[in-house]
C-alpha cells in the first residue's frame, strides 16, 4: 500500500504515469481460485493512458486475468534514512524515502495482432535504452510465431491510481539538507537527488 500521508503523493497523475513508463516493469497482483498471485511483467503506458503487458501462458495468473481486476505496482530504488541525520535523533525513528505507483483496473486479454503490436512497441521502447536496435523483423518467422503462441498480451484500464514520492518533504529544511548531504556522502546520489528534486533546490 502507498504511504497514507498525502504530502508524499506525486504532484499529478501524469507525473506518476511518466514514472511508470520510465521504470517499465511491475508486480501485477490479482486474485485467483487458488488465492492471491503476483506476476512480474514488463509494462508499457500507451498514449491513451492504459497499460499493456504480456505474460507467459504458463504463468499462474494468465488463465484468470481476462476480465479480472488487478493492481500493477511499480517501484523504484529507495533510501534508508537514519535518525542520526536529523537535528534531534532521540525523538525520531528510521524511515525510508521511496517512489511507488499502484494502478488498479480491469484487465482484458488481447488478440494476436495486438500482441505483435505490443512486442514491436516493447522493442522500440526498451532497445534504445541499452543502445541496441533489435526488432521483431530480425526473428525467423516460424520461431517468432511459436514464441508468440506461448504468451498473451493484456490491457489494464486504470480505475484508480495511488502514488508515493517520499523524499523527506515532511522534514524541516535543515533536516532535509542534512539527509541530502548524508545520502551523497554514502554514495546514494539518486536518493540525494530525490530530496533536491522534491524541494526544488
Amino acid at each position: 500500500m502507498v504511504h497514507p500521508n498525502a504530502v508524499f503523493r506525486f504532484p499529478a497523475d501524469r507525473e506518476a504515469l511518466a514514472f511508470v513508463a520510465d521504470v517499465g516493469f511491475a508486480h501485477l497482483f490479482a486474485m485467483t481460485p487458488d488465492g492471491p498471485r503476483v506476476a512480474h511483467v514488463p509494462l508499457l503506458v500507451v498514449p491513451s493512458g492504459v497499460l499493456r503487458f504480456h505474460l507467459s501462458n504458463g504463468n499462474a495468473l494468465a488463465r484468470h486475468l481476462d476480465g479480472a481486476v488487478a493492481v500493477a505496482s511499480v517501484g523504484g530504488p529507495g533510501s534508508y534514512i537514519s535518525p542520526n541525520w536529523y537535528a534531534d535523533p532521540a525523538n525520531n525513528l528510521p524511515t525510508w524515502n521511496y517512489r511507488t505507483v499502484e494502478i488498479e483496473g480491469r484487465v482484458t486479454a488481447l488478440g494476436w495482432d495486438a500482441l505483435r503490436d505490443l512486442l514491436d512497441l516493447s522493442a522500440a521502447t526498451f532497445e534504445p535504452r541499452v543502445g541496441q536496435d533489435w526488432t521483431m523483423a530480425k526473428m525467423d518467422p516460424g520461431r517468432r510465431d511459436a514464441m508468440m503462441r506461448a504468451i498473451t498480451a493484456y490491457e489494464l484500464v486504470p480505475t484508480a491510481l495511488r502514488s508515493t514520492d517520499k523524499a523527506s518533504q515532511n522534514r524541516s529544511e535543515a533536516d532535509a539538507r542534512a539527509v541530502m548531504a548524508a545520502l551523497a556522502t554514502i554514495g546514494d546520489d539518486d536518493g540525494a537527488a530525490a530530496v533536491k528534486r522534491r524541494r526544488g533546490w
